[in-house]
């Protein structure tokens, strides 16, 4: 059984890939006609399902004029169609006990829902209804630019998601990825319906959809049903020479510079305290020693950053560490909050536990952080949604997808040499140092 299935291959209408996964799971993916790509994965004696839609633009992809359409895109779509009012699409999932929802990345958008196996074409239905046929009347923009407002401003209320948007921000200074995925006040007052509508037009397009689905499904069902869904949202699937969009150029040179120190003055409690630098892309070749090395360093309660400043130093009630990868770059960090009279040692605590961390690690850590890695990766996977999101992710970025059991056996290969290594190619990166709270 191969382990892992590359999406690389097969872009022509009519192709399909097909093989047998963990414990008879079984994932397909077929290019129909137009384009559109749909992948599956079918899991024996699940009775649910989420079915998800995927357009591949985010909001690094937004032009000027159409910056902030992509969240506000992913708020109109269920506002209503030609065929069902915004209440008809809440309650079509309200009356089978489903849910519904949508995420704007800074790289994709995604639509979903998760219901019954036995209610499947209903949500395929539904959902490729808002991708195809949008409303996105004037009334409804209004409202929703007032909405998005009152989100934004609930976000700048809290100090951990300000200090986390302003470290990607100077990590990343004057690159798209930069950029809050929201947008800003006065990007959301200024865009326009007509731009948002034009964006909308450019890319939500056949050879830019992905339909993923998992749980109880068949994958001939699946792809009959989107089908028929797409047809009657009146888009054009009878040419076969339109190939799915090619994806993100994972080698793209990053145009970006990094501001070394942000503060911002809060009335606060606590200082949020965030230091980092320019992390590594979602194809990095050494991803999984990148998860080995931040369950390590600020993973769980039993993380260094963790046990030396909690519970060895009472500095913070929390602290962690994270990355955020992307198609050609990503950030790494370590966060933080504190009373604002330790802001310091704390911030140099967190830059010594990297640089520790390049010294080497202990055969019981290395050990520990596998097994973490190990039960997190397969309890996650434990439901129908989490597996959807790993089929348009594989899609969307990597070109593959691994098996359960190929993760896992990356993981157990890592070593602690490779563990250090990265850690110093981390510590002797241009570090970032962000504070949200009261000035000293």
């Amino acid at each position: 059984m191969p382990h892992a299935l590359p999406l690389v291959a097969a872009q022509f209408p009519g192709s399909r890939l097909s093989f047998e996964q963990d414990h008879g799971a079984v994932i397909s993916r077929s290019v129909l006609p137009g384009g559109v790509r749909v992948l599956t994965e079918h899991i024996p004696g699940m009775r649910s399902a989420t079915v998800g839609a995927w357009v591949g633009v985010g909001s690094r992809d937004e032009i000027p004029e159409q910056a902030g359409s992509t969240h506000f895109l992913e708020h109109l779509l269920f506002k209503g169609t030609r065929r069902r009012s915004a209440q008809d699409i809440a309650v079509a999932f309200d009356r089978v006990g489903g849910e519904s929802n949508a995420m704007t990345g800074k790289e994709f958008t995604c639509y979903y829902a998760r219901v019954l196996d036995q209610d499947v074409p209903l949500a395929i239905d539904v959902i490729c209804d808002m991708v195809t046929s949008a409303r996105l009347d004037e009334a409804d923009f209004d409202m929703e630019r007032g909405v998005i407002l009152e989100e934004l401003a609930m976000a700048e209320d809290d100090p951990g998601d300000v200090a986390h948007e302003r470290f990607t921000e100077a990590v990343l200074a004057g690159h798209p990825l930069g950029r809050p995925i929201g947008g800003t006040p006065e990007i959301i007052r200024a865009v326009s319906r007509d731009a948002v509508e034009a964006h909308y037009r450019e890319h939500y397009v056949p050879e830019g959809l992905i339909v993923t689905a998992a749980g109880g499904v068949d994958h001939d069902t699946v792809c009959a049903l989107v089908t028929e869904a797409l047809v009657h949202g009146g888009w054009n699937l009878t040419d076969e020479s339109r190939a799915p969009l090619a994806r993100r150029d994972t080698n793209a040179a990053v145009e970006a510079s990094s501001v070394p120190h942000v503060r911002v003055n809060r009335d606060l409690e606590q200082t949020h305290v965030l230091l980092g630098m320019r992390g590594f892309k979602a194809t990095e070749e050494r991803r999984s020693t990148v998860a080995v090395a931040n369950a390590i360093l600020g993973g769980g309660m039993s993380s260094r950053l963790f046990q030396e400043i909690r519970e060895k130093r009472g500095l913070t009630y929390g602290v962690y560490s994270f990355g955020a990868p992307s198609a050609e770059t990503g950030v790494w960090g370590m966060y933080a909050a504190c009373n604002p009279a330790n802001a310091d040692e704390v911030e140099g605590l967190l830059g010594s536990e990297l640089e520790r961390l390049a010294q080497g690690i202990t055969a019981e850590e290395l050990e520990r952080a596998q097994g973490q890695i190990a039960g997190t990766t397969v309890l996650r996977l434990e439901d129908s949604y989490s597996r959807m999101s790993r089929l348009g992710k594989a899609e969307l970025v990597q070109g593959e997808l691994w098996s359960i059991g190929e993760s896992l056996d990356r993981v157990r290969a890592v070593t602690a040499e490779d563990v250090a290594a990265l850690a110093a190619d981390l510590a002797g990166r241009q570090r970032v140092s962000v504070r949200v709270g009261p000035e000293r």
